[in-house]
């Protein structure tokens, strides 16, 4: 199944959620498997994001509707990347 590399900033709102609504955080991973695709790693970070999440997801359609879905929430901005294992990435360059 296509992989997918998220990586989210929390809006000025969305800054509050970890002290105010901590189990948030894991709602988010619930709200993704509904829309059928799933978390497969959520890594904290420090720097430009806060935020890195590898989904794997059917098609880019559904991972679409999971960037709509969490973004109209407003709590977060993301920038959502496709991850080529490598082995599948030399296949195609050769």
């Amino acid at each position: 199944m296509p992989q997918y590399v998220v990586l989210s900033r929390l809006t000025q709102e969305g800054r509050k959620i970890p002290k105010e609504r901590p189990e948030r955080l894991k709602e988010v991973n619930q709200e993704i498997a509904k829309i059928k695709a799933e978390v497969m790693q959520r890594y904290a970070l420090l720097g430009k994001y806060d935020f890195h999440v590898m989904l794997q997801a059917p098609d880019n359609d559904t991972v679409v509707k999971i960037m709509v879905e969490l973004g109209s929430q407003g709590t977060s901005e993301t920038a959502t990347l496709a991850a080529i294992p490598i082995d599948e990435f030399l296949k195609m360059v050769r």
